[in-house]
């Protein structure tokens, strides 16, 4: 069942309360966070989520979207390196997706676009199919080109595409930060418990407070 665990009144201390339940895991990893080795991946922030008129709206999404674009204007302004992915799929590259899902992006429909407030920013846009930002994509090749060795990850869904992308990253060589409150899903139940997983295992939780102080000095 959706729920709007974040809403715009909400989001700061709701994030917080969930930032103090896994940073402990942050003590055991030494990993800085070096704005110029990073890039900011902004996962399917597609309208087919975000619009309320679509059967697959993320209730939380709405919340999130103020931070995500700041984010992505800080990056932009910074000319530091922002990778929007966009996903899609058809008969031949659905795979295990059109089994699991009563209903799928279609490629080239307008729900497969970005919302016009997004569409304005410059960006790397990467066609994806699956969960994964890094299968069957150029993604990483991108990453390496650029040097960057840090990935920021925001957008949606948290427990899905988001979390997938971040284990990926991480067997990939990449040091990942997870937006607390960049991220988005449809309760937060999978909210937290994708938090507690990366977490322990593969990636640093971020506050984007965190991440604004940091990108301001450098």
């Amino acid at each position: 069942m959706k729920k709007q665990y974040f809403t715009e009144e909400n989001i700061k201390p709701k994030a917080k309360e969930m930032f103090e339940k896994v940073k402990k895991y942050r003590e055991y990893h030494d990993i800085e966070f070096l704005p110029g080795k990073s890039a900011l991946l902004v996962i399917d922030m597609q309208k087919y989520f975000i619009e309320t008129a679509s059967h697959a709206y993320v209730p939380s999404a709405e919340a999130i979207l103020p931070g995500v674009k700041k984010l992505i204007s800080v990056y932009s302004g910074k000319n530091l390196p922002v990778i929007f992915t966009l996903h899609s799929n058809n008969e031949e590259n659905a795979g295990m997706m059109k089994r699991w899902w009563p209903k799928l992006i279609g490629e080239g429909t307008v729900e497969s676009h970005l919302p016009e407030e997004l569409e304005l920013y410059d960006g790397i846009r990467i066609e994806k199919h699956q969960y994964d930002a890094f299968y069957d994509t150029n993604l990483e090749e991108i990453l390496n080109k650029k040097n960057i060795s840090q990935l920021v990850i925001c957008g949606v869904m948290t427990n899905i595409c988001c979390e997938t992308t971040a284990r990926s990253a991480f067997v990939r060589g990449f040091e990942v930060f997870f937006c607390v409150d960049g991220t988005a899903t449809y309760s937060e139940e999978h909210h937290m418990a994708t938090l507690t997983n990366l977490s322990y295992g593969f990636a640093i939780p971020v506050l984007l407070e965190e991440l604004f102080s940091t990108l301001s000095r450098k």
